[in-house]
């Protein structure tokens, strides 16, 4: 019996709207990778207490079924419903699931700007590093340095900091005064003024130094991270000659900023749009209905803007679905979504970051390609776009897929990242693709 809802992802957004479909009368199946629902922002340890909006999954076992560790590789029109397939627990077994319309909940991933010596061990993305203290907790090391752009490093800095770490400097590649653009966008969110406030008065408490128009251009080390450089930015990012100083640290939470997961929704031929910061997401209109009839998407994945925009798109998403309409709700929606526009104008990375790239550096780690190696396909070679970088060098051909490096490829290419478009959205054992799954819950 296929269900009236299927929702890819487990994160607020995912949650928000199984619950609401739930409590509007649909059958819902709600499908995560994760064996723990709650995406990255409720991620917790097994055993701790379960965050009070995953637990309202629990209360309609009737409407809702949630099917962890389920990685959703494909969505198809199958006559007048769709069928999901996708690859369940650690034996990959082959699953399938009908539903009349589709929800696509699937989150964002970091952005990393490769730098050298961001291959060293100690060195990880600022979102890992939260995760880390979500899931162990664990200290990614005694004395860490956070670095990037984007607000997430407030967050991450403090709450290394509460944890026991010595955080000796918060590098900020953007500058805050970006917000002063965005005035009425601000008014209009007080808590997350808020918010950021109170991230601030933990660091400095702990007497963490607060670097904007900087970055972690060099980490240093032998058998993993001992120290990082750190210079001074122009407003294109470039590097400043001679601004240089090192910092003493055993580990580095590193991240600039977060890219919304477009795989599947790619795949099925949604539309997306541009987001203020140059990244690609999922374009929807009042409803959350994305171009493609009997989809919809909510949360990062139509722009990064936090876990309460998350909740109230998923909320959106579901009322339509149900033919409702929420005058409330859309209000909210467009309150958030300034704000997250004025956020990601804020910190979106300037043209100038790959001066600090020497032509030694790695881009892409999987196969171990270098700036060098991508520069010259592009000078050299004639390579004007990142597919054609990738067929030369074979950037972007390992296990990744580019997810990591293909961003940075993008950029020495002379371009801004295009949405990812996959026939796969992940590793699929070749019997799969041979034998579709018969049985569909």
């Amino acid at each position: 019996m296929p269900a009236d809802l299927a929702v890819v992802g487990a994160g607020p957004a995912g949650i928000a709207a199984a619950t609401t479909a739930a409590r509007l009368g649909l059958s819902v199946t709600l499908l995560d990778a994760g064996q723990r629902a709650g995406g990255q922002i409720h991620r917790h340890a097994a055993g701790a207490p379960v965050p009070r909006e995953v637990r309202r999954l629990t209360r309609r076992p009737d409407r809702i079924t949630h099917l962890p560790g389920h990685h959703v590789w494909t969505v198809a029109r199958d006559g007048d419903t769709w069928l999901l397939h996708a690859v369940a627990g650690p034996d990959e077994t082959p699953a399938a699931v009908r539903a009349h319309a589709v929800l696509l909940a699937t989150g964002a991933c970091e952005r990393h700007l490769p730098f050298p010596g961001w291959t060293l061990p100690g060195v990880l993305g600022a979102g890992g590093a939260q995760a880390l203290l979500k899931g162990g907790p664990a200290l990614p090391g005694r004395r860490v340095v956070v670095a990037g752009s984007g607000p997430l490093l407030l967050a991450v800095a403090g709450t290394l900091a509460a944890a026991g770490a010595r955080v000796p400097a918060l590098v900020e590649a953007a500058g805050y005064t970006g917000y002063a653009h965005h005035g009425a966008a601000l008014a209009r969110n007080p808590a997350k003024l808020l918010q950021g406030a109170r991230h601030g008065a933990v660091l400095l408490r702990r007497s963490t130094r607060l670097l904007t128009r900087h970055a972690v251009t060099a980490a240093h080390g032998t058998t993993r991270v001992e120290a990082v450089t750190v210079t001074r930015l122009d407003t294109d990012w470039r590097p400043v000659p001679g601004t240089g100083r090192r910092i003493p640290c055993d580990a580095l939470a590193v991240g600039h900023g977060l890219l919304p997961q477009l795989e599947l929704a790619t795949a099925l031929g949604c539309a997306t749009r541009r987001t203020p910061d140059g990244t690609p997401a999922v374009d929807t209109d009042a409803g959350q209905r994305t171009s493609v009839p009997g989809v919809w998407a909510a949360g990062e994945t139509c722009g990064v803007g936090g876990a309460e925009l998350a909740r109230t798109e998923g909320r959106i998403a579901a009322l339509s679905v149900a033919g409702r309409h929420s005058a409330a709700l859309a209000r909210r929606r467009g309150r958030l979504r300034a704000f997250a526009a004025a956020m990601a104008a804020a910190h979106r990375p300037g043209p100038g970051w790959t001066g600090w790239l020497t032509d030694t550096t790695e881009v892409c780690r999987c196969e171990e390609v270098t700036a060098g190696r991508v520069r010259d396909a592009v000078t050299g070679l004639g390579a004007g776009d990142a597919r054609t970088v990738k067929l030369l060098t074979r950037a972007g051909m390992g296990w990744c897929q580019g997810r990591v490096c293909g961003p940075a490829v993008a950029r020495l290419a002379g371009q801004d990242p295009a949405p990812d478009r996959r026939p796969l959205s992940c590793p699929v054992p070749l019997r799969h693709l041979a034998h579709p799954p018969g049985d569909e819950r």
